[in-house]
């Protein structure tokens, strides 16, 4: 028998017993004629110890060597309250070393100082560690939960290709080229979305799938090349009905994976209100400094400039106006610039009185009113911004979000879940004089808003959805065009000719034409979700082998370049790079 235990279940009640483990040695100590090791495995650690005069090969022992051990549970003279198995040890009768190891190039345990990408080059070796192990599980849970529920629910799960037609859904697709059809490429989905769809026209009604997806897009910190989806489709349901049923799910996951209870229904924002407010689609409410309109005072104010922007707003973050240096209100420009505003005008409240250099546009009367409006208190900070509303929106939403966690505003394990709701269908954009879809080109627009499609397309909201957790979002979803005639009119507002909708989308929409029934469903994203509930802000965490910022995977060095007969069979030539 390789193991009678593992190395996280001995306890008090095991005093007595001959057991073997087997595991990795996380650290060996040697005090006089004793040594010490603390046996690794996936379920914890069990102190083994051992008289050097017993074992000829205890000098040959390091770290990360793989140990089998037998020998008596006895219990500890000086317990360790920070150990499950922290009130017994390991009296060894027998140690075999199963395998040897190198020096690891970084220390195996939660707290390591190895930089990221040491840690995905040696990704075998991270995961060694407790706390990635940790993650990983979290993941596991989350996905035995979602299972649990929906069969519950009668959904049933079902995969869908991998190997699919290329469409435009928002970001550029990985191409597979075909050996057997040269010059014809499959593509990598972006989501199983219309293949979901046409399981709706199947008559399945109730579906899911944990659905691995592709997009070949600039990364950002929580963002990966390939991912996971929850993905998740029903018939003959409303908005409200889905809604009840994925809050039912967000609930039963928060309970079973992390042993809290959350109450339903969750709050519900309209786009344009969580703009206005906040600054973000996808705000945390779990702090103020929401923004406020100043448009009002406009008039009062001899600024040309300002008389001009669409949008003059204002955040007012409370008792640090003292603690702000230039050095320190630079640094918020920064983050403003990103956003499209390059230089905020910040005022102070001290001592009664506003201070700030754009105050020499204000009176008297419009400085009392300001006080008043914005209930200014002794060492308030103001932040203002006019300019394009987008732009004034975003930036003050950024400077917002940077002050909620710099602040220490958010109280560590709270959670925040908001469906934003009532989403424009459309984006123009000025610059190209286009339009492009919010979510998705397969959203439906509201029933009162179809007499806008041919007259004005900006005016059209859809029945779409966010589920914003933490200020991540974390599930988007719609009910879906199910009338092919206005499926075919919303990619032409896209741009798609005739020509396009029939080689790209033709076979879809021709679906459209059997008794489509009304459906709808949403998307969790698995891996933003253990992120935010496994407590990590890094979404590479929780995935066993993660790409960098440069989608590249520094344990295989993936892409790499392929042999030139493999490209011969695929009827492929590269074209040199210019560098």
């Amino acid at each position: 028998m390789i193991r009678t235990h593992n190395n996280g279940e001995l306890r008090l009640k095991n005093v007595g017993e001959r057991v073997t483990l087997i595991g990795w040695v996380a650290k060996k100590r040697n005090l006089g004629s004793l040594v010490f090791i603390d046996l690794r495995d996936r379920y914890g650690y069990t102190q083994v110890i051992a008289k050097e005069e017993d074992f000829e090969n205890l000098n040959q022992i390091k770290n990360e060597y793989l140990l089998q051990v037998t020998g008596l549970v006895q219990k500890k003279d000086t317990p360790n309250p920070k150990l499950a198995t922290g009130e017994i040890e390991v009296a060894a009768e027998k140690i075999e070393i199963v395998n040897t190891s190198e020096q690891p190039p970084f220390i195996i345990a939660d707290e390591t100082d190895a930089l990221e990408d040491t840690r995905l080059k040696y990704r075998y070796l991270d995961l060694r560690r407790p706390k990635m192990q940790k993650f990983l599980m979290k993941r596991a849970a989350i996905c035995r939960s979602v299972r649990k529920y929906l069969d519950n629910l009668d959904f049933i799960e079902v995969e869908t290709p991998v190997l699919t037609l290329s469409t435009p859904e928002g970001a550029r697709d990985y191409l597979v080229p075909s050996r057997v059809k040269k010059g014809s490429f499959y593509a990598l989905p972006q989501s199983p979305q219309l293949f979901k769809q046409l399981l709706m026209v199947g008559g399945m009604e109730r579906y899911y799938q944990i659905a691995r997806c592709f997009r070949d897009e600039d990364l950002r910190a929580d963002r990966q090349p390939d991912f996971t989806q929850i993905d998740i489709e029903t018939s003959f349901l409303d908005q409200d009905q889905i809604f009840e049923i994925l809050e039912g799910l967000v609930k039963q996951m928060f309970e079973d994976v992390n042993g809290v209870k959350i109450e339903t229904p969750f709050k519900r924002l309209p786009y344009v209100d969580a703009i206005d407010r906040y600054g973000s689609d996808k705000p945390d409410t779990r702090f103020g400094f929401e923004l406020q309109d100043l448009k009002k005072y406009v008039a009062q104010i001899d600024v040309a400039a300002l008389k001009q922007a669409a949008a003059f707003k204002a955040i007012v973050v409370n008792g640090i106006a003292n603690s702000m240096s230039r050095k320190n209100l630079d640094g918020l420009n920064e983050i403003s610039s990103k956003f499209g505003i390059k230089s905020l005008i910040a005022l102070k409240y001290l001592n009664g009185t506003l201070e700030g250099s754009f105050t020499k546009f204000f009176s008297e009367s419009l400085k009392k009113q300001l006080v008043s409006d914005l209930k200014l208190q002794e060492n308030d900070l103001i932040l203002m911004a006019f300019g394009p509303y987008e732009a004034v929106t975003s930036s003050l939403g950024a400077v917002r979000s940077y002050f909620g966690k710099t602040l220490g505003l958010i109280k560590e394990g709270t959670y925040d879940l908001l469906w934003i709701v009532d989403f424009p269908l459309f984006h123009y954009d000025e610059q190209t004089q286009s339009y492009t879809s919010e979510h998705h080109p397969f959203t439906r627009p509201r029933d009162e808003d179809l007499k806008y499609l041919d007259s004005d397309p900006t005016k059209v909201y859809g029945y779409c959805f966010d589920l914003v957790l933490n200020g991540y979002e974390t599930l988007s979803g719609s009910l879906r065009i199910y009338d092919q005639k206005v499926q075919r009119k919303i990619f032409k507002i896209l741009g798609l000719s005739e020509a396009d909708i029939n080689r790209k989308f033709g076979w879809f929409i021709g679906a459209l034409k059997y008794g489509t029934p009304p459906h709808g469903g949403a998307a969790f994203g698995l891996d933003r979700l253990t992120m935010i509930l496994s407590g990590t802000e890094n979404i590479r965490d929780v995935i066993a082998f993660p790409k960098n910022l440069s989608a590249t995977c520094p344990m295989t060095q993936a892409p790499m370049p392929v042999d030139e007969a493999q490209l011969d069979d695929l009827g492929i030539a590269v074209k040199k790079s210019e560098e």
